[in-house]
């Protein structure tokens, strides 16, 4: 049975302790971000910065434990997922926070679970949280002001540029795609494409 959702108040020294100053910093700034993004879109506000100041909640951890925390969890990764470590982290959090804080709500947990990769059909709430993570403010890459700028225009659009960067970017880098972020992909442009008609 999972508990209620804590305060913010409570959330903030756990993941502070489980973490960085910078990493600290990214989460807070996701979680604001995630705010804003679900005020302007109708998304719950308090599951978005919940979701948003949790998302990262297992980057800093050792690997092998990330490892043990999605064993626990009844999560078997497939070949790409235990091919690419990055992935790890999202996974683990979406069971830490279930299993370890006692998350129950489906919603929130798939937010921390697919803010790396992103899926096809997507929530509202996953949305904002995807996006979130690319429009902090402490984000510095290029083109991160068009990315803002698209973010508070189109939440669709906003995704579809950031799967276009991660796609090219890993297939650059000649790192494994996750079918996940490629049918998030698929889906995006054909809802994008849907609106256009």
């Amino acid at each position: 049975m999972g508990r209620d959702i804590l305060n913010m108040n409570e959330y903030l020294p756990l993941i502070k302790g489980r973490m960085g100053e910078r990493r600290y910093i990214h989460s807070v700034n996701v979680s604001k971000s995630a705010v804003e993004l679900a005020k302007l879109y109708g998304a719950d506000e308090k599951k978005a910065e919940i979701a948003g100041v949790l998302h990262d909640c297992c980057k800093e951890i050792p690997r092998d434990e990330m490892l043990q925390i999605i064993s626990d969890g009844g999560i078997i990764l497939d070949i790409v997922e235990q091919n690419s470590s990055k992935l790890w982290h999202a996974i683990a959090g979406s069971v830490y926070i279930r299993d370890k804080l006692g998350i129950a709500d489906e919603d929130i947990i798939n937010a921390v679970r697919y803010h790396t990769t992103g899926r096809a059909g997507m929530s509202l709430l996953e949305k904002v949280i995807f996006t979130a993570d690319f429009i902090s403010a402490e984000r510095d890459y290029p083109d991160v002001d068009i990315m803002r700028k698209k973010a508070f225009e189109d939440l669709d659009d906003a995704m579809l540029y950031a799967l276009q960067f991660t796609l090219k970017n890993l297939s650059e880098r000649k790192l494994p795609i996750h079918s996940d972020a490629v049918d998030c992909y698929n889906d995006i442009l054909i809802n994008l494409k849907k609106k256009e008609t």
